[in-house]
């Protein structure tokens, strides 16, 4: 709870994915995927209850393993390739009514820790916003990429000036989502069916914590990444 507010934090795990086969329950240095958020989400001071969103009967037992609470099991037809990413979000807000805020935790970002996900929720609702979501730099600025017509023309994204276009330093700064965390209040994500409305706020988040896993390729980089640091756990 903060300032009187109950928060619902939700960790949606399908059993599907194209990608990576099993992806939520994948060994990631030696736990599932999915354990990773589980463990920091639970050490929130802010989050009243976390929960795992689910249809699969393995990544409930193995959500359940790690100390994750599956309260029900989601409709199959929440769980398809082509499933909005907020329908579970908004089923679990029938299914558990009660509460102002909520926190959406994907398992695809196990770097992310407890002071990512507090210090979200702590901006989000000091600044009385409807929603927050979870940003970083991207590695390359959109001023630099293009579009390519018939027969190779390029075509800038963005206009800037081309006394600015070389120098990176002079280039606006620029955040893209990094899927880490969302936070919304419930009658919002009601209404909006959305996290993202024009009103939404960035909370930044560093580059080394923002890892997203898509691909085969993102999973062996996380791999590393937590190999190199050292922390196969956040403790």
């Amino acid at each position: 709870m903060y300032d009187d507010k109950k928060i619902l934090a939700i960790i949606p795990a399908r059993g599907g994915s194209k990608g990576i086969h099993r992806k939520n329950i994948r060994d990631l240095c030696g736990k599932p995927l999915i354990a990773w958020t589980i463990e920091e989400a639970k050490k929130s001071k802010y989050i009243d209850t976390c929960i795992v969103s689910t249809e699969d009967e393995e990544i409930k037992k193995i959500a359940e393993n790690y100390g994750g609470t599956v309260p029900f099991l989601r409709p199959a037809e929440l769980a398809r390739d082509d499933t909005p990413g907020v329908e579970p979000v908004l089923h679990a807000i029938d299914q558990l009514p009660g509460y102002d805020y909520i926190v959406l935790l994907q398992p695809t970002s196990p770097l992310r820790i407890v002071e990512d996900i507090d210090g979200a929720v702590e901006f989000c609702l000091k600044q009385q916003s409807n929603s927050c979501v979870s940003v970083t730099e991207p590695d390359h600025s959109p001023y630099w990429m293009y579009t390519l017509e018939e027969k190779g023309a390029m075509t800038p994204i963005l206009k800037i000036s081309p006394d600015k276009s070389y120098r990176r330093q002079l280039l606006p700064k620029v955040y893209r989502l990094n899927g880490a965390v969302y936070v919304a209040e419930c009658n919002s994500i009601k209404k909006n069916r959305s996290f993202i409305t024009e009103d939404t706020l960035g909370y930044i988040m560093p580059k080394e914590r923002s890892l997203d896993i898509d691909t085969m390729l993102d999973f062996k980089l996380v791999e590393f990444f937590i190999k190199e640091r050292g922390i196969l756990t956040h403790e």
